[in-house]
């Protein structure tokens, strides 16, 4: 694993596959996420900041995860906490963030804004000094998994509506996958391209995942979306 500054007081913490960030206020910092392949993010951001850490889950698939027993608790929405415990056989403590809840990290304030779909409790974060939007699996330019029981296609549509209220805030998209950093404008396109796909406008191709499941993965512009076969 590696950290790449992204300016002073932010860091993206990078395990090859998926990237947890390091977001540094005056007084604490904020560990978005602990990454899949090892235990290692909580370690390398405890040696990039001296300022105490609070852990915040995007949301709580396994690859988002995996360093989540270093800490005491793991903040996160209410809704996400049945994929943590139930689908994913999470332990620990977890207490609640709710929708347009503000984190002060001293100088440096976090929105938590509520974006379900991808899973039911997805949350993006928008740091409203440098409007950098922190937005998980839920805004990217790879696959976006939305198939199986934890996911909404009509909520994410709904979700990515909610995000478009801000774009005239949001600088620079810092996703958990794929292309980093994101244009604002990415947002709309991923809106537009996501009605196509519900709508069965998009073409579709069977694909194996590395587990076995088999599911489509339907082609849009700048990204795609992987729905029950």
């Amino acid at each position: 694993m590696e950290a790449r500054k992204i300016d002073c007081h932010t860091w993206s913490i990078e395990d090859g596959f998926v990237r947890a960030f390091l977001i540094e206020g005056k007084e604490k910092a904020v560990l978005l996420d602990t990454c899949a392949s090892s235990c290692e993010a909580p370690e390398i951001a405890a040696k990039l900041t001296d300022k105490p850490i609070q852990l915040v889950n995007t949301h709580a698939d396994r690859d988002h995860i995996k360093g989540n027993s270093l800490f005491p608790v793991a903040f996160m929405h209410d809704a996400e906490t049945v994929n943590y415990y139930n689908i994913n056989k999470a332990e620990g403590k977890t207490e609640t963030l709710d929708d347009m809840q503000k984190i002060d990290l001293g100088e440096r304030i976090l929105l938590v804004i509520l974006i379900p779909g991808h899973t039911p409790g997805s949350i993006a974060l928008l740091d409203m000094k440098n409007g950098y939007l922190f937005p998980g699996d839920s805004v990217q330019d790879g696959d976006i998994y939305m198939f199986g029981i934890m996911r909404d296609f009509n909520a994410y549509i709904h979700s990515l509506k909610k995000l478009l209220k801000f774009r005239d805030r949001i600088t620079k998209i810092f996703p958990s996958h794929g292309t980093c950093p994101l244009s604002p404008l990415f947002i709309s396109s991923l809106a537009e391209q996501a009605e196509l796909c519900i709508n069965g406008m998009l073409e579709k191709e069977e694909i194996l995942l590395p587990d076995g499941r088999k599911v489509l993965r339907a082609k849009a512009e700048g990204a795609s979306f992987l729905v029950e076969k």
